[in-house]
Parts: structure tokens; C-alpha cells; sequence
């Protein structure tokens, strides 16, 4: 018995980590292949949130979110909540929602680790299969 516990309490915190989606991300433009952003992943009351960090396209330092919406309108783009309420489910998150800040429009999100260093990002609407995919890789 004392050594399943102790396999348990060294595995547990490895398992724990290695599912951990908290942190700093950096994005990349569908387009132009070319590092867009670096977005700070965190933890509030169990459900997961992000945010711009930092915006990494030269001239775009100081973006604005001219298509958003309400409160967020004409708004700093760096600092912006992106991602919000995530909940753990299984191996994802879900039950969310992402902002776009290019088309100020929000959608259902749901995000799954690839491995250690590579998060997937699933924007959509209505069902998973109606939407869009991008990867976000872990920085420091």
C-alpha cells in the first residue's frame, strides 16, 4: 500500500505538468506563416483564460480592435482577454469562448495539448466541425 501511494504522489505531479496549458504561447499568422503574437495563458477560480501579452508584427505594437464590439471597441489589442471560461474536460478545455480581435467576433473554443509545447486552438460555430485551427507554441 505504501508504495502505490508513493508511485502516486511522484507520478501524479509529472501527469500534472505535462497536461499544464498555463503559460506563454506564441502565435502564428495563418497567412503568412510569420510569429504574430505571444498570448499568457492563466488560471482563475478553475477555468482558464488568455490574453495578448504582447504583439510581435512590426507597426502592429499598438493595434486597436476597430471590429469588436461594446466595452471592447477601438480598444488596445495588447492586454485584451482573448480566451475565456475554459474548463478542464478530459484532455480539453472547452466550454468557452475566443475572441477574434481582427473581425471582433467571438466563438466557441476549445483547446487540446499536442504535446509539452504545442497547444491546439479550435475557434467555431454552432458544431467543432464548422471553424478553424490554429497552434499556438509555448515560450518563455
Amino acid at each position: 500500500m505504501k508504495i502505490k501511494i508513493f508511485i502516486l504522489l511522484v507520478t501524479l505531479p509529472l501527469l500534472t505538468f505535462s497536461q499544464n496549458v498555463i503559460g506563454k504561447w506564441k502565435t502564428i499568422d495563418d497567412v503568412t506563416q510569420k510569429e504574430k503574437s505571444i498570448m499568457e495563458i492563466y488560471s482563475d477560480n478553475g477555468k482558464i483564460y488568455g490574453k495578448v501579452h504582447q504583439i510581435l508584427t512590426p507597426g502592429e505594437e499598438n493595434k486597436k480592435c476597430t471590429e469588436c464590439k461594446g466595452d471592447l471597441y477601438n480598444k488596445p489589442v495588447t492586454g485584451m482577454l482573448l480566451l475565456k471560461d475554459l474548463s478542464k474536460d478530459g484532455n480539453e478545455w472547452n466550454g468557452g469562448t475566443i475572441l477574434d480581435p481582427n473581425n471582433g467576433k467571438v466563438y466557441k473554443c476549445y483547446i487540446t495539448l499536442e504535446n509539452e509545447d504545442k497547444l491546439k486552438v479550435r475557434g467555431y460555430i454552432g458544431f467543432s466541425i464548422i471553424g478553424r485551427t490554429q497552434y499556438w507554441y509555448r515560450t518563455e
